[in-house]
């Protein structure tokens, strides 16, 4: 891909910023006084949109990515993966460049592409950050920025979300909601894939695709480097008691979940799934970046033809070197 795709970006672009601050007004109204302070002193225009419903947040995304793109600016997003993942949609449909103020529980995002977690330091990442295209995944036309899933998965982003508005969000209630999910009952999938000279029935309780090498190398799978190479990483899920489970998850906290002969690995650009043959529900329910949507079938899960023009730090030179 060139440099001919890639959107204008003004020397001094201005900003145009996204901050969802559903999860609290207040700490919303603190992001967003600092960027502009820190931004403007910079001698950038900053116009900042504050999200207080998520039912704003398509919709107020979309204007802001057309003004970026006509101004020749910088749509930047502020928040955890699924808002990330709301306004990296609006930038790639406007032709946009795009950054992140990261937020949220794990960050894969920000994190795999150089941007810390402190939001002043993030600030400062994006301003002396460069553009660059990187690959997005895609379902069924919605985009995903680290991973896309159906099963067990999503039943475990739902119970996760309950347990974060009772007890706060941190990395021990995620797991604490985890180990809940994986020890109640779930349901079992009859599922039809095709991918490349691949056609294949089977019966599972989870189908993982990954778009995040930082991700994938935490659960300790080899094909991580992949997504680097233009490919989708796909995890499959044979049934497995609770208990199974519950193991399962301990190898991938550790890093060795290659080593699970229950999980099966896959490395795509294409993958089309459909119901079994016992199975014919046209919606099903996924989850995209932490969002949980309902889908009709079949699903196909590919590289976005298109990539992301993002405003990042330069990686680090041991990764740009190989």
């Amino acid at each position: 891909m060139g440099q001919a795709d890639a959107p204008r970006l003004d020397a001094v672009p201005p900003w145009l910023v996204v901050v969802n601050a559903a999860s609290g007004r207040q700490e919303g109204d603190a992001i967003a006084a600092l960027i502009r302070d820190t931004v403007s002193a910079r001698g950038h225009q900053v116009s900042v949109r504050l999200i207080n419903h998520a039912a704003e947040l398509e919709q107020t995304a979309r204007q802001a990515a057309r003004q970026a793109r006509d101004r020749n600016g910088l749509l930047v997003a502020v928040g955890g993966d699924g808002t990330l993942n709301a306004v990296a949609a609006a930038a790639l449909e406007a032709g946009a460049a795009f950054s992140v103020i990261p937020g949220g529980t794990f960050n894969y995002f920000g994190r795999s592409n150089g941007f810390p977690t402190d939001p002043e330091a993030a600030i400062h990442a994006v301003l002396r950050g460069r553009l660059r295209p990187i690959q997005v995944g895609r379902v069924n036309e919605r985009i995903f920025l680290v991973n896309a899933s159906l099963g067990l998965y999503p039943q475990l982003l739902e119970d996760r979300e309950a347990f974060k508005r009772q007890w706060g969000r941190s990395r021990p209630v995620a797991w604490g909601a985890a180990l809940l999910t994986l020890l109640g009952r779930h349901r079992l999938h009859r599922l039809h894939l095709q991918s490349g000279d691949v056609d294949e029935h089977l019966l599972a309780s989870t189908l993982f695709v990954g778009n995040n090498r930082l991700q994938l190398s935490h659960i300790g799978l080899p094909e991580a480097g992949e997504v680097d190479a233009g490919q989708l990483v796909g995890l499959v899920l044979r049934p497995v008691g609770r208990l199974g489970l519950v193991r399962l998850a301990l190898q991938g906290v550790l890093g060795r979940l290659a080593d699970a002969d229950e999980v099966e690995r896959r490395v795509f650009r294409r993958l089309w799934v459909a119901p079994g043959r016992w199975w014919r529900r046209r919606q099903v329910r996924i989850a995209v970046d932490g969002e949980q949507l309902r889908m009709r079938t079949p699903l196909v899960f590919e590289v976005a033809p298109r990539p992301l023009w993002l405003v990042a730090p330069d990686p680090p030179q041991d990764e740009a070197s190989g």
